[in-house]
């Protein structure tokens, strides 16, 4: 494994700063998505993403283990290794597609915040009235992107725009 050049360390931390704004978690966990996004060989263990991103590997256990709940990464132990190998997720970004748990959530805030305020004027109960029908068109929709998705994937495979996912 080659040490990450200052061109790809710039990207990483690019990814870093997204997560940290977009997500409000550490940059350490974009930057080891960041990482896996780039690195050769695509899987590797943490103590081989600590020496390329000059972070302890428990910054990189951390990370990992956020990143493995939200389907972004994965850990496999391939027989007789005694480390993970961690990987970019086979389904990263089709997850939400396929499981929007993170809108069935809101969606439940919101009815809840409705039963709080069933007595409360229209005006004052509208913004969570928005909240549960826009979660409710999420919910309708997402099966069908998920399948759409799946399509175009599989046809950008076949056509070789997009090779196959080991």
């Amino acid at each position: 494994m080659s040490a990450a050049t200052d061109a790809e360390l710039a990207y990483v931390d690019q990814v870093g700063r997204y997560f940290a704004r977009q997500y409000n978690v550490p940059p350490v966990s974009g930057r080891v998505c960041g990482w896996l996004l780039i690195c050769e060989p695509p899987e590797q263990t943490a103590a081989e993403i600590a020496e390329a991103l000059g972070i302890s590997r428990s910054a990189v256990g951390s990370a990992v283990t956020m990143l493995e709940n939200w389907t972004v990464v994965q850990r496999r132990r391939p027989p007789g290794e005694r480390a993970d190998k961690i990987g970019v997720h086979a389904a990263f970004g089709e997850a939400g597609l396929v499981s929007p748990a993170e809108y069935g959530a809101l969606r439940a805030l919101a009815v809840a915040g409705l039963e709080l305020l069933r007595d409360s004027p229209p005006a004052r109960r509208t913004r969570l009235l928005e909240m549960v029908a826009f979660t409710d068109f999420l919910l309708e929709r997402l099966p069908a992107l998920a399948e759409e998705w799946r399509a175009r994937r599989d046809a950008l495979r076949a056509s070789g725009a997009l090779p196959h996912h080991d």
